[in-house]
């Protein structure tokens, strides 16, 4: 078996639930085999200090697909401006003594000594979720103060046909949603179109942290000069994770937000919504774009 397909295999084992179920039509009812998304709680903690003043803190619980949790844990921990490099970490381990990972709902990020935690940070580090009742232009004035990279202004410059090729990218790989109909999916693909990475979750932020987190451990960030991807709506929490590392051009199947068009205008990112295979809708910066 080929790695694309072993490592399709371990996603769909660790993500879906077989059941069984009764379909029902005006003609007929009958048993069928189905598969169902997974959801479970993934609880993080973070162990800092030195010495005797090390502690571990609990800083959030989110509801997520199983699979990939240490990429989501630390993709978190870098959009929420908590980490910065990899060599921040110095281990990710899970809590509990199950022998297998996908069992596992507790997750412990230990940074090195040095590393000084921000307490107040931690605090208010789900201030940019919808429900949060942070918005508007003080929203916008956060993010801006504690963005690591903003993208390069004007760069790089793509042709639209080359954007319409992306939803039939990403429904090629998306494994689990094949098999359930149920996640959402976050992709990165590189100037000429090619799909370099895609992660899903139930969640559209945990997909969007876990996809970050691969590259932040691949230490690949800033992402310049690549573009991403999202399923469903483009939220102002998924514009401030994109330019937590740079990303130029963010595309949604559905419709971003008001507050997310103002931050990513304020930011200089191309923002795409309503994406399909043959029309699409550019909210703010479209010298990206080549319409010619």
């Amino acid at each position: 078996m080929a790695n694309s397909e072993k490592y399709k295999s371990s996603i769909l084992a660790a993500s879906t639930r077989r059941i069984q179920l009764t379909k029902v039509s005006k003609e007929s009812h009958q048993l069928v085999d189905d598969e169902l998304a997974v959801e479970e709680p993934l609880e993080i903690q973070l162990a800092f200090g030195k010495g005797r003043g090390r502690q571990t803190k609990k800083i959030a619980v989110t509801m997520r697909t199983p699979g990939q949790d240490r990429e989501l844990a630390l993709g978190f921990l870098f959009t929420e401006g908590i980490i910065s490099d990899r060599k921040d970490v110095a281990n990710v381990r899970y809590t509990g003594q199950q022998f297998d990972e996908q069992l596992q709902n507790s997750l412990v990020v230990d940074l090195m000594p040095d590393i000084e935690v921000d307490m107040t940070r931690l605090e208010r580090h789900f201030y940019t979720t919808s429900s949060c009742g942070v918005c508007g232009k003080r929203s916008i004035e956060m993010i801006a103060a504690n963005a690591c990279y903003a993208p390069l202004l004007g760069k790089p410059v793509l042709s639209k046909e080359i954007i319409f090729q992306w939803p039939a990218k990403i429904r090629e790989a998306q494994a689990v949603f094949k098999s359930t109909g149920g996640l959402h999916a976050a992709a990165l693909f590189d100037e000429k179109g090619d799909l370099l990475a895609l992660r899903e979750d139930i969640g559209r932020h945990n997909a969007l942290d876990k996809l970050l987190g691969m590259a932040f451990l691949k230490q690949q960030i800033p992402l310049y000069d690549k573009m991403l991807m999202v399923s469903g709506r483009a939220s102002f929490e998924l514009i401030q994770k994109a330019l937590m590392v740079g990303l130029p051009i963010v595309a949604a199947v559905g419709a971003p937000s008001s507050l997310a068009v103002e931050l990513a205008e304020e930011q200089g990112m191309t923002l795409v919504g309503f994406l399909k295979e043959n029309k699409f809708n550019i909210y703010t910066a479209s010298e990206r774009i080549i319409l010619a």
